[in-house]
């Protein structure tokens, strides 16, 4: 009788094989609210230095990454029954579509200012994740109060 041996990959964190569990790195998950974080701070910057008007190197930049985060957030947590690839289609789709749209209006209307563009995507986008935030805070109280 013969016994086949696997020999483990060089790469092995001792999970396969048993051996230094202690010494195991941490998952790439510990990164996502890292990066989570950074985004909101970036998007936060870019729309204070636009409603502040202050001029900065980094103003355009961090606007516009407001400008296309904060929506395409709101889209994504709102549809969290798609797949996550189809959720980033139509939350980026979905970003522009309402960017464009705002702009349009304020064009349509006369009263087109950068500040204003900043306050009325900002604005859409809470409508769009405040319902979804209400119901789970709601489905999260029944849980509580029927425990």
């Amino acid at each position: 009788m013969q016994t086949i041996r696997i020999k483990a990959l060089p790469t092995d964190t001792g999970q396969q094989t048993g051996q230094g569990a202690e010494k195991a790195p941490q998952p790439v998950k510990d990164l996502l609210p890292l990066l989570a974080g950074a985004a909101v701070a970036v998007g936060g910057v870019g729309a204070a230095l636009a409603l502040v008007d202050l001029s900065s190197p980094l103003r355009a930049p961090f606007t516009l990454f407001f400008l296309l985060a904060a929506p395409a957030t709101a889209i994504g947590t709102a549809l969290r029954a798609l797949t996550p690839w189809g959720r980033g289609v139509v939350a980026v789709s979905g970003a522009l579509a309402v960017n464009l749209l705002v702009a349009q209006g304020m064009l349509a209307l006369h009263v087109w200012s950068v500040r204003g563009g900043v306050v009325a995507v900002a604005a859409l986008s809470s409508l769009v994740v405040l319902p979804g935030a209400g119901r789970r805070l709601r489905r999260r109280g029944a849980k509580r109060w029927a425990s």
